[in-house]
């Protein structure tokens, strides 16, 4: 991967103070405290809502669901409880959820999730990398990618990753202020400005 340019804060990225950095923190917070009781209720409950982001971003139908604003709230925890339960999801990113619905905001979830984990990363001394993808990665190439960015001196690196059909393949990748840009769409691009060139 070859440095493309500097890039400045993406839009997308939870914002100091915005709303899912606020549930993320006080999720944190929660975890915290319970584990003086509970020694593993951080890396369980960081496991949960790993576990939900996952779905969220591998299941079309449970991205169109948190997202739609036409369900009320009675409809939003009924259909949302009922696919916690079934994949396992714990009593605090339960709770979460529910306070979530109750403020009207689920459509949310994705952005607590990856505010949540960029807080615990940056608590555990891990670097986050941003990947954009056109398909969501399969674990095998989360693997080659967080190999590749070792060897490129990046060790400990988390993958927060999102999908943007408009790059139509490859993967973009940002950490820190580097953006490493190998998708299809810049490569069209690169060789449509070398084709003007030439003309």
């Amino acid at each position: 991967m070859a440095a493309a340019e500097t890039i400045q804060t993406d839009p997308s990225t939870p914002q100091t103070g915005s709303a899912p950095v606020r549930y993320a923190q006080a999720l944190l917070g929660y975890a915290d405290d319970k584990r003086q009781a509970d020694p593993g209720a951080l890396d369980r409950i960081a496991a949960d809502l790993e576990a939900l982001f996952g779905l969220w971003r591998d299941d079309a139908g449970f991205r169109d669901f948190v997202a739609d604003p036409r369900l009320d709230a009675t409809k939003q925890r009924n259909g949302a409880f009922a696919i916690l339960e079934r994949a396992g999801i714990g009593t605090e990113v339960r709770n979460l959820i529910g306070v979530m619905i109750t403020n009207r905001r689920l459509s949310q979830l994705p952005a607590v999730a990856q505010a949540f984990g960029a807080l615990l990363a940056e608590r555990r001394g891990q670097q986050t990398a941003e990947v954009t993808t056109a398909h969501a990665l399969t674990d095998t190439q989360r693997a080659a990618i967080a190999a590749r960015l070792t060897e490129a001196g990046y060790p400990n690196v988390r993958l927060v990753e999102s999908l943007d059909a408009s790059i139509l393949g490859g993967l973009i990748v940002r950490i820190g202020s580097r953006l490493y840009d190998n998708s299809i769409k810049s490569k069209l691009q690169r060789l449509q400005y070398a084709m003007k060139g030439a003309a």
